[in-house]
């Protein structure tokens, strides 16, 4: 497993009972998590101390209790980055804490390159692993779906300091981009993909990650320049084997070596780590 482990700004402090508690700056809030499935004591004075707490409710969604005055929006770090962060609808903040040990990687390797790098992201969200690669020198198209994700996405950019960088910030159906890409013969080093493992396009378009995953990397893969830097493909969906993602990239995209592992994050409590989904990494070999 590979652990998001130099966060500051950023802890989880204990899990139990389907629940994390998780300080997120100054702000404590309790998030459902249903991978934690033991029932360990509630002893950290957190759980009775926190901000904010989401339930779900059984016909789906949920929605947030506050305990403590919350303001609107805040801000916290990581290394040079800056978050935007606020309550959201079923659970979110704005990141996803554990891919900043993904952000690390891509940085170091961005660098490491010492040439200029283009990296398309799918599947977008709020911009952290955008930050990340413009942060080490690439220039970087970031796709979504949701108009407000790529709104806050530029939001994170100025608050970072690199709005005046090079990025480009498209609203749009990941397939369709990727498709007309391929007709303007549009060629990329490096690319990132964090899909939902359900989700709707703009257009109601119905997106499932077992059905369509595989497809859609062979779509990608042939929006890699002549002389590719990576691939990194995320994923979250409850029980698909890490292995079953190194299979398929291994077989679609060129040689290269194919890296598929969970990510998760360090539980201060208990001193363990908590499993948050996983990410298959392909390099070019060279």
């Amino acid at each position: 497993m590979r652990i998001a482990s130099n966060w500051k700004d950023y802890e989880l402090l204990d899990a139990s009972g389907k629940e994390r508690l998780e300080r997120w700056g100054d702000i404590l809030l309790i998030r459902p998590d249903p991978q934690v499935l033991w029932e360990t004591p509630k002893t950290h004075p957190g759980w009775k101390s926190a901000h904010a707490r989401y339930f779900r409710s059984a016909s789906g969604g949920g929605h947030w209790e506050t305990y403590k005055p919350i303001p609107d929006s805040w801000q916290i770090a990581y290394g040079d980055l800056r978050f935007n962060l606020k309550p959201m609808g079923f659970k979110h903040t704005g990141i996803f804490p554990e891919q900043a040990v993904n952000w690390d990687w891509m940085s170091k390797t961005i660098q490491e390159a010492n040439r200029p790098i283009k990296v398309l992201n799918l599947f977008g969200y709020t911009g952290a692993a955008t930050l990340a690669c413009v942060k080490a020198g690439a220039h970087v198209t970031h796709v979504d779906a949701a108009k407000g994700m790529v709104q806050w996405g530029k939001e994170n950019a100025v608050a970072s300091g690199l709005a005046d960088k090079p990025m480009r910030w498209l609203v749009d159906d990941c397939l369709k981009f990727v498709l007309r890409e391929q007709r303007r013969g549009n060629h990329y080093d490096a690319i990132i993909m964090d899909p939902p493992s359900y989700g709707r396009g703009p257009n109601g378009e119905v997106w499932k990650f077992e059905d369509q995953i595989y497809s859609f990397i062979e779509e990608c893969a042939k929006l890699l320049s002549e002389d590719p830097l990576f691939m990194v493909v995320n994923f979250y969906t409850t029980g698909l084997s890490p292995t079953i993602m190194q299979y398929i990239m291994s077989t679609i995209l060129p040689k290269g070596d194919v890296l598929a592992e969970e990510i998760g994050l360090p539980v201060s409590e208990s001193h363990m780590v908590l499993p948050c989904g996983a990410s298959a990494i392909w390099t070019a070999k060279t």
